[in-house]
């Protein structure tokens, strides 16, 4: 049996907090498994913090921790520059420089890369470098791994995920307990499910970054952000996810990518689910993806979306396929986004408008004869037929001797576009007493 005896290779790391030391502590607790695969050792010789005296207690000796994240960059020692430190300035400047030195790049850094992707897969290209970010994407869940070379073979035609563990946990804590949005992000925030500031998350901003970066591989387009339409939870009311229960179907906040005959949907929202299909079982704060495959059929990637040790996993199998192919000819490896860089496609993104799906909508309207009429009369018009109805008697919602109820209604497929207009012809109507809540459906059949 050969021996290995290639020297280890060398890893310098920029950011010391919760993943970095799950990065530094997963390799020294797996390294001699993990020199098995890769062929030869994977050893983090630099760490870059400001908080030096941190990073020192994390690391021990043996490692040299610095608190100018250029000096790992610019090191002749490192051949790996582990990006950590998150968001689109200093982190992008890093990146770049290290890809300039001839480093191969591992980031978590899916802001980054879902609006400034482009720009640095065409520098690494062109250094003949490899930027890996499985991490970025789902935690420890090898999503990116799947679609760029697990599901090679095929025409990726939707992919659908829960892909921010804060929202899927807020989301679950209203089903099961019935908060409302405020109370159950509080509760999120005391347990460390959510950021002081959790807007990125609850806008679905994160969820947007992530599905751009999965659509791009799927597609084989370039990574364009700007050109995803977000909407977050935070206008999602108890009352509709108990009356989304009881028509059989459960809300989560979907990432979704879809290939359609105009071009690609590209899209973050909330979404009901029919609740006997595995991803709407997902609850708290894991993450779930479904792939929908031309030869494969329907996948589903399940597991953990954050925290110190999964995404260091992801972490450490991108620090793996580096180690394994350093020496490769550069043409010769994966391509970032799964298809060759001269071979992208020019498909378009759509507009939210030119989208096709079919709602659940809930208006409060006056208690009286004909109002039920008069909003079907307006669906039909505009060529909108009618899935469901579900009709509240109205002391049910508002008590003994209320004169306005709920009105459920759950629609086949249209045109956003047309639902926009209905849905402003229906709110002129005198008898609609409160802005009318609209939630895509989505059956992932």
């Amino acid at each position: 049996m050969k021996s290995i005896n290639l020297s280890p290779i060398r890893v310098g790391l920029l950011g010391m907090g919760t993943v970095g030391t799950g990065t530094f502590n997963v390799l020294q607790r797996n390294q001699e498994e993990i020199r098995r695969r890769a062929g030869r050792g994977i050893e983090i010789t630099m760490v870059a913090d400001l908080d030096v005296a941190r990073a020192r207690a994390a690391v021990g000796d043996g490692v040299e921790v610095v608190a100018d994240a250029r000096k790992v960059v610019a090191s002749p020692d490192i051949d790996i520059v582990v990006e950590l430190i998150g968001g689109y300035g200093i982190a992008k400047a890093l990146v770049l420089e290290a890809i300039e030195a001839g480093k191969h790049v591992v980031t978590a850094n899916k802001a980054l890369l879902a609006v400034h992707g482009t720009e640095i897969f065409a520098a690494a290209h062109r250094k003949g470098v490899m930027v890996a970010f499985e991490a970025a994407v789902a935690g420890g869940i090898p999503i990116i791994k799947a679609l760029r070379e697990g599901l090679t073979a095929n025409s990726i035609q939707w992919i659908a995920g829960i892909i921010n563990g804060t929202t899927n946990f807020i989301l679950s804590e209203m089903r099961d307990k019935g908060l409302d949005f405020d109370v159950a992000l509080k509760e999120a925030q005391r347990l460390g499910y959510a950021e002081a500031d959790p807007s990125f998350d609850i806008e679905g901003v994160d969820a947007g970054h992530k599905v751009t970066l999965m659509s791009a591989i799927a597609f084989g387009i370039p990574v364009q952000f700007d050109k995803a339409y977000v909407e977050g939870i935070t206008n999602l009311a108890a009352q509709d996810i108990r009356y989304a229960e009881q028509l059989g179907y459960r809300i989560k906040l979907l990432g979704i990518t879809k290939r359609v005959a105009k071009g690609i949907e590209l899209r973050v929202h909330p979404s009901l689910v029919p609740a006997k299909r595995l991803i709407a079982n997902v609850e708290g704060a894991m993450n779930a993806v479904v792939v929908q495959g031309d030869a494969v059929g329907t996948t589903l990637y399940y597991g953990k979306g954050a925290g110190s040790e999964p995404t260091a996993s992801a972490v450490i199998a991108d620090l793996v396929d580096i180690a394994r192919l350093h020496t490769a000819d550069p043409g010769h490896r994966v391509p970032h986004l799964a298809f060759q860089p001269d071979a992208m496609s020019d498909l378009s993104v759509l507009l939210m408008s030119e989208v096709v799906t079919s709602y659940y909508l809930r208006l409060k309207v006056a208690d009286e004869a004909g109002v039920l009429a008069k909003v079907t009369g307006i669906l039909a018009s505009l060529g909108i037929s009618i899935d469901a109805v579900l009709q509240r008697e109205a002391d049910e919602v508002g008590g003994e001797g209320a004169t306005q109820t709920d009105l459920i209604i759950l629609t086949h497929d249209c045109l956003e576009a047309r639902m926009n207009e209905a849905l402003a012809e229906i709110q002129a109507l005198p008898t609609v007493l409160a802005p009318i809540t609209r939630i895509r459906k989505e059956e992932l059949a």
